[in-house]
C-alpha cells in the first residue's frame, strides 16, 4: 500500500481540490486504484478547478520553466513541438492566442507522442468548437495527461 500526499500529487494535476481528493482516497495498492481515484476526482471538479489545473500548463510550443518534476514532465510531453520549424511554431503561437481569446484559457492537448503539426491541426479544429464541446474536450485531454503523470509518479520517474 502506498500513501501519496499533496507534494507527490501536485505535479500530476495542479487543482487543489483534485490533489485533496486523491490524497484522501489513499493509500493505494496499485496503479489501477490510483488511476481510478484520479479519474473520479477529475470528474468531480467544477470548471474553476479545471481552470486551476490548466493554469499550471505552459502553452503548446513554449518550454516549461523550472527544474521541478512537473516542468520536466511538461518538457518531455511537448518534445514533439521542440523539433518544429519556425513556421509551425509561429502558427502554433498565433493559434494559441486565438484559442485563448476565444475560450479564455490555455489550449490543452495531451502532447505525448504528437508532432507539432498534429497539435497545430487539433488546435485549428478545436477553434470551431462551441464552449460546451470544448470544455468536454479539455476535460478529456486533462484526464489523459493526469493518467500519464500518475503512472510516471507510481513508477518513480
Amino acid at each position: 500500500m502506498r500513501q501519496l500526499g499533496p507534494r507527490d500529487l501536485r505535479p500530476c494535476c495542479a487543482s487543489a481540490a483534485w490533489v485533496t481528493a486523491v490524497a484522501g482516497r489513499g493509500p493505494y495498492a496499485d496503479l489501477g486504484e490510483l488511476l481510478k481515484a484520479g479519474e473520479a476526482a477529475l470528474a468531480e471538479l467544477d470548471w474553476d478547478g479545471v481552470l486551476e489545473a490548466l493554469a499550471a500548463h505552459p502553452r503548446i510550443g513554449e518550454r516549461a520553466a523550472g527544474g521541478g518534476r512537473e516542468a520536466g514532465w511538461s518538457r518531455a510531453e511537448q518534445s514533439g513541438a521542440a523539433a518544429a520549424g519556425d513556421a509551425v511554431l509561429g502558427a502554433i503561437h498565433e493559434g494559441n492566442a486565438a484559442y485563448e481569446s476565444r475560450f479564455g484559457h490555455v489550449y490543452l492537448v495531451c502532447a505525448t507522442g504528437r508532432t507539432a503539426e498534429e497539435m497545430l491541426g487539433l488546435l485549428r479544429e478545436r477553434l470551431d468548437n462551441d464552449e460546451e464541446t470544448e470544455r468536454e474536450v479539455v476535460r478529456a485531454e486533462l484526464s489523459k495527461i493526469v493518467a500519464l503523470r500518475l503512472a510516471k509518479l507510481w513508477e518513480g520517474r
